[in-house]
């Protein structure tokens, strides 16, 4: 039986991205790996229909988390100062890695969960007017919130600030106003909305913002952004990537351009999680957000009642399926849910009817 990962990442592969894995070995050195290198570069700006002229896509190996530690200390001054929006674990992560890499900062805590209260927001940008940068979630995946990238937007504009957006949760099918939010630098990931291995990540920086950071010496190695542009931009790569998920990433733009691109994929995640949202409310099984609250990649839900996660969890892998678990408190009351990847209408009426015996049987 197959198992349907219902996880937010990695995703169940399509056939056309599992064969790419079987592509021959390739040097990093080659002018081979250089193509498929320029390639991928060029099609991610394509998924939001940026120009070459005024943005860069960079590509590191490495998990999401990595593009965003990447994001975080490549892209501010070493005058700048960040306003960091916590809402969740990763709001919080950005935190964390500001601190390590002693950036200056200010971070803006919301209980996980919470709507982003645009008043605070307003106010740390009054109060510290030597703000630069915001740092923000775009989904918040510790709830399935799609935060207002919209009016934060709109305040770092009336502030002179730049958006440094984490998408790893959101690149590929949620919109994202890349010159309209003013993004200096957005950080994500081959593994989750463009249905490619985990292994690649990206940062898709403005070069304009690149530029600025002529004069600030490095904060890493590995993950400097600025010497893997400098080197993409000249047909190499500083380090060996890994040349497997390179290719299964390629082949997983092309799949998502014939597909007909991010909007596409929006619209199918929604009809897809929306079933999983109706069918289990018909069991008094109730989302923790609402639709026009959520994001389509993920919705989290309050658990049955009597029935624990890990009850829960082992009886759905039992019948063919991996959920996910709430983080921190949230374990006690939540599961998480997405449709990303190859799932099909049959494998969530499955779901729902795993969900029913499961309900029954307590």
């Amino acid at each position: 039986m197959k198992t349907i990962l219902l996880n937010p990442g990695p995703v169940i592969l399509g056939e056309r991205v599992r064969q790419a894995l079987l592509k021959p070995d390739l040097c990093h050195r080659e002018s081979e790996f250089v193509g498929l290198q320029n390639k991928i570069r060029a099609d991610l700006l394509s998924v939001y229909g940026l120009s070459n002229d005024n943005y860069a896509s960079i590509l590191l190996t490495g998990s999401g988390t990595s593009a965003m530690e990447g994001m975080l200390t490549s892209f501010v001054p070493a005058h700048g100062k960040t306003l960091i929006i916590e809402n969740g674990v990763y709001g919080e992560r950005m935190s964390k890695i500001a601190t390590i890499y002693d950036i200056d900062h200010v971070s803006l805590h919301h209980e996980w969960g919470e709507q982003i209260d645009l008043t605070k927001v307003e106010g740390e940008l009054q109060y510290h007017h030597d703000i630069s940068h915001v740092a923000v979630v775009h989904h918040e995946t510790t709830s399935g919130r799609l935060n207002n990238i919209d009016a934060i937007a709109e305040l770092c504009r009336k502030y002179n600030a730049s958006i440094l957006l984490d998408a790893v949760s959101s690149f590929g099918a949620e919109e994202i106003k890349f010159d309209e939010w003013n993004i200096a630098a957005c950080a994500a990931t081959a593994n989750k909305c463009l249905h490619g291995v985990p292994g690649t990540s990206f940062v898709i920086g403005k070069r304009e913002a690149a530029g600025q950071m002529s004069a600030t010496p490095p904060r890493t190695l590995y993950l400097d952004m600025m010497t893997y542009l400098k080197n993409q931009d000249a047909n190499g790569t500083p380090f060996t990537q890994s040349i497997q998920t390179f290719y299964a990433l390629a082949e997983a733009l092309d799949e998502l351009s014939d597909s007909g691109g991010w909007q596409t994929r929006r619209a199918l995640y929604w009809k897809r999680i929306q079933k999983v949202r109706d069918g289990l409310m018909e069991l008094n099984i109730t989302p923790y957000l609402s639709r026009e609250e959520s994001s389509c990649v993920l919705n989290a839900f309050y658990l049955p009642e009597g029935i624990s996660y890990p009850e829960l969890h082992d009886q759905l892998k039992s019948a063919g399926f991996v959920i996910y678990a709430g983080q921190g408190d949230f374990s006690q009351s939540l599961f998480r849910i997405s449709c990303m990847g190859e799932i099909d209408d049959k494998d969530l009426e499955r779901l729902i009817t795993a969900f029913k015996q499961i309900i029954s049987g307590n």
